[in-house]
């Protein structure tokens, strides 16, 4: 006789008819939507797996779980409520604090309200493998109004999940979530009741008031939905064994500048995305936060771009963290492992290489911006700027004594030996777009630096390798770029061979060493970038997009890291003065909790484009230690020349 199944009070669905999915989706369109929530009132946590945001009145909008690159089981970020959010929240609240506990991602804020104070605890707790999201709301003034909302949405918004009553291993009722694979397991003090909202949505909610002193301590547990339910996490050991294990994270940083806030928030951004199990990094921890509202211009981030994965590495490097170079390097021999002619950009967290690229129509996209993509189709394109940035960063490696292995050396080499063929084909650059490919400036400029590095391993290092032919064909890129990257007369390079025009990549000239910083023809094109692409001080557009056939409609905002790259240039070039104008500027922009998005809009003062950014905050990083060097230097204060009316 079958047995019956547990019960399903909790999990009925909604009883209206189904509609027709064409329909949904022009009903999604239409609907009337709250304003959506700042990017800069947005959190983030993190347990070295995956990642949350959430928004200044207590809505987790965003979780993908167990990994960076799951589909979010609570998707409220790029749609509404009823795409899955967790709301704990004083909603009387006429004032709200936030502030992370110390050098760590436990995050603390402060509702205040008519009747009283609330303050919730919110954290992803580390070290043991799971993936918990804890929150601890206490009432230290008065009585407040609480609200708990729970509502689950597997699939990006898109499933509704069977929602139960369980009993777990401890004898407490719990309330269960599964769909497919997934379970997600809520705990605490007392659960909310199934029921509908406002907004009419189907959801868990509960309303209660709490009077000083008294306390809603609730968790949530994701675990695959076929091993038995899990128990409970010891939360207050947990949150502050959390808080301990990040700030000693952070304690290790060789850095005591002026910035050290933003640059120990910004190194901390970078060990957050970097996954603690296989060693990859992700260049975000979202998907489609538009950098154009409105427009298309919606990426998907979650994967780790052996670029920015590379450039986060020489970051950490240049702060003292050697174990992350390790564990980066044996991933890089995992992903790429094979074929040196298919070595992608990129690859998933655990170096998959199928992404493919393809659109979410049941998501109306943060402000309307559509299409909400997952995936993303530049995992296809050649980028031969690529191995230039993994071999500086496998060279800072070796530099700061983490000692060369057999096969990861045998792998640069097959790289390296492909590239001398591979430089001069024509790519998509940088900024993979995705128009016709060039002769990119940017490109032969770090396929040089992947030659040279390999150079510098053999002279340096004593490492085997055919080095002659590597020096011909680094000269010969050399000769190649100061013949057709240089622009006679407008005395500058340029974004490729042909163009009258720059980009903001051309500012990493100096950095890689390709001339040195003071060379006339660096500080000229340092000088142009600014002159076409700064539209307000210290912030730049990457590229002009009507001079920029990316395949795109629309424009965008001032990309952050070119304003890392811009204080970095000017500081290797003795500009003391104007690299630190430039990063007072990139340090101001954010809020009280230091994070940065891809870009920011300085007409409306708005963070755009996926957060947090680790190619933002890498590049301040980057720039903060490269001014420090300056300062070391003895390098004069007074600005470059061409600079002084500049901030």
């Amino acid at each position: 006789m079958p047995t019956q199944p547990p019960a399903v009070t909790d999990a009925t669905p909604d009883p209206a008819p189904r509609t027709p999915p064409e329909l949904r989706r022009t009903a999604a369109r239409q609907e009337p939507r709250d304003p959506a929530t700042p990017l800069a009132d947005y959190a983030v946590l993190g347990d070295g797996r995956t990642a949350a945001l959430v928004s200044r009145h207590g809505s987790v909008d965003w979780w993908c779980a167990p990994r960076f690159d799951s589909p979010a089981a609570f998707a409220a970020l790029l749609g509404g409520p009823e795409h899955g959010r967790w709301l704990l929240t004083a909603p009387d609240a006429t004032s709200v604090r936030r502030r992370y506990l110390g050098d760590s991602f436990v995050l603390e804020t402060t509702f205040e309200t008519p009747t009283g104070t609330a303050v919730l605890l919110d954290a992803m707790p580390l070290g043991d493998g799971r993936c918990d999201l804890v929150r601890h709301l206490s009432v230290t003034r008065g009585t407040v109004r609480v609200r708990h909302e729970w509502l689950v949405r597997y699939g990006y918004g898109a499933i509704t999940p069977w929602v139960h009553r369980v009993t777990d291993p401890d004898g407490r009722e719990a309330v269960q979530a599964v769909a497919g694979p997934d379970s997600l397991l809520l705990r605490g003090d007392r659960l909310p009741r199934a029921r509908r909202t406002a907004g009419g949505h189907r959801a868990h909610v509960d309303e209660v008031e709490l009077s000083e002193g008294a306390s809603l301590e609730v968790s949530l547990t994701w675990a695959p939905s076929w091993l038995p339910v899990p128990r409970a996490p010891r939360l207050e050991h947990r949150v502050e064994a959390t808080r301990h294990r990040w700030g000693a994270w952070a304690r290790a940083a060789r850095y005591e500048g002026r910035y050290r806030p933003a640059v120990v928030r910004s190194l901390l951004v970078l060990r957050l995305l970097t996954d603690s199990q296989t060693g990859g990094i992700v260049a975000a921890a979202t998907t489609s936060l538009p950098e154009d509202p409105g427009g298309e211009r919606n990426w998907d981030y979650r994967y780790c771009w052996l670029r920015d994965a590379a450039m986060t590495l020489e970051a950490l490097l240049e702060h003292g963290y050697r174990s992350e170079a390790q564990a980066w390097r044996q991933w890089l021999l995992r992903a790429v492992a094979g074929d040196p002619e298919d070595v992608q950009i990129m690859y998933g967290v655990d170096g998959s290489r199928e992404l493919p690229e393809r659109t979410l129509d049941h998501l109306p996209g943060y402000e309307g911006s559509r299409p909400v993509r997952v995936g993303n189709a530049a995992v296809g394109q050649v980028q031969n700027d690529v191995l230039g940035e993994v071999m500086c960063a496998l060279h800072l490696a070796r530099a700061a004594g983490v000692e060369e292995s057999a096969d990861s050396w045998s792998l640069q080499v097959r790289l390296v030996d492909h590239l001398c063929g591979a430089w001069r084909q024509p790519d998509s650059g940088i900024w993979e777009v995705r128009g016709a490919p060039r002769h990119f400036t940017h490109s032969k400029v770090m396929a040089w630096a992947a030659l040279d590095r390999a150079v510098r391993a053999v002279e340096e290092h004593g490492l085997p390798g055919p080095v002659e032919r590597w020096r011909r064909e680094r000269d010969a890129v050399h000769a190649d770029v100061l013949a057709h990257g240089w622009h006679a007369g407008r005395g500058t390079f340029v974004q490729h061979y042909g163009a009258e025009h720059t980009d903001a990549s051309l500012l990493q000239l100096a950095q890689v060493g390709f001339l040195p910083p003071g060379d006339p023809r660096v500080r000229a094109t340092v000088a142009a970038v600014r002159d076409e692409l700064e539209v307000a001080p210290g912030l730049l557009h990457r590229y002009r997009t009507d001079r920029t056939d990316d395949g795109l409609r629309g424009g965008e905002h001032p990309f952050l890291a070119c304003s890392g790259w811009l204080a970095d240039a000017l500081a290797r070039q003795g500009d003391v003065q104007g690299a630190t104008a430039v990063l007072d500027v990139l340090t101001s922009l954010p809020g009280e909790l230091g994070l940065l998005a891809e870009e920011f809009d300085p007409g409306s003062g708005r963070m755009m484009g996926n957060l947090p950014q680790a190619l933002s905050h890498l590049a301040l990083v980057r720039a903060a230690h490269s001014l420090d060097e300056a300062l070391l230097r003895g390098a004069s204060a007074q600005p470059a020349a061409g600079t002084a009316d500049r901030p």
